[in-house]
């Protein structure tokens, strides 16, 4: 039986794209000897699968990515969406590399094969905070060597989001993504934290002081403002990155309103 409890299973044309292209630049999936990706719990429609494979086979031609729902209805609607797609009754691809299958946290995968990569969006969401450490350890120990499990949450139209990237069976780094445009304070993620932070966003909690510094980076900077948002949050990132906080990548992301630290600055107390 697939491991795991059915969700809610809403979803959004789009509501993926800023994890999509976040995993579609690391470094684990851009060499992976076999470019399998998981869409895990991928909801009511499988229009989040076709989109991520549409976004990732522009770092990897031979990229293939396979939607899990423990529900079988879900499943067979996917089904027939893939068919429409074969058929070219969609904007998607008619040669888009996808298929779907019925699992949960097991990661069942054809052939013995194991993922590149497993994206699992708004799943651990509905479950109690002591559940998360296990998910992601059965999980990632379905992942191929050097993959990479994302677990996150985002809101209904994909503006604010969160997620952990979880490698060899442990958390290693924490990612925010928002849309800067209209942005009154970066704080907002903190209704779309992962699980495992989502209750931890408390004064003495690590990943409270993050959002702090990232509220006062943004009022720090406001008069950057007149050159765009993103400018803003550039000048943000090299802020905590100056008072020490782990922060990776550069400009390039940044750009994009994301920042990821070490999953250690914010782990909790």
């Amino acid at each position: 039986m697939p491991v795991g409890s059915i969700t809610r299973g809403t979803t959004n044309t789009n509501r993926l794209r800023r994890i999509d292209r976040w995993i579609a630049e690391q470094p684990g999936f851009r060499r992976a000897a076999d470019p399998l990706v998981v869409d895990l719990g991928f909801g009511a429609s499988g229009v989040t699968a076709f989109e991520l494979a549409a976004r990732l086979r522009r770092s990897r031609a031979d990229v293939r990515v396979l939607g899990l729902e423990i529900d079988p209805a879900r499943v067979r609607s996917a089904d027939a969406q893939l068919a429409d797609v074969r058929d070219g009754r969609t904007p998607f691809a008619a040669d888009l590399p996808v298929s779907f299958g019925v699992g949960g946290f097991e990661v069942p995968v054809p052939g013995g094969r194991r993922p590149a990569v497993i994206r699992a969006f708004n799943v651990l969401r509905q479950y109690d905070e002591d559940d998360v450490a296990g998910a992601w350890a059965r999980m990632a120990e379905r992942l191929a060597p050097g993959g990479l499990l994302v677990e996150g949450t985002c809101d209904e139209l994909g503006r604010i989001s969160s997620w952990v990237g979880v490698t060899d069976a442990a958390p290693r780094t924490f990612t925010v993504s928002l849309r800067l445009t209209g942005l009154d304070a970066p704080s907002v993620v903190a209704e779309r934290l992962p699980k495992a932070l989502i209750h931890r966003n408390v004064p003495g909690e690590r990943v409270h002081d993050l959002l702090e510094a990232l509220d006062r980076g943004w009022r720090v900077h406001a008069p950057l403002s007149v050159y765009g948002p993103s400018q803003r949050w550039i000048a943000l990132a090299r802020g905590l990155r100056d008072e020490g906080w782990p922060v990776h990548g550069g400009v390039r992301r940044w750009r994009l309103g994301e920042l990821t630290v070490d999953w250690s600055s914010v782990a909790p107390s």
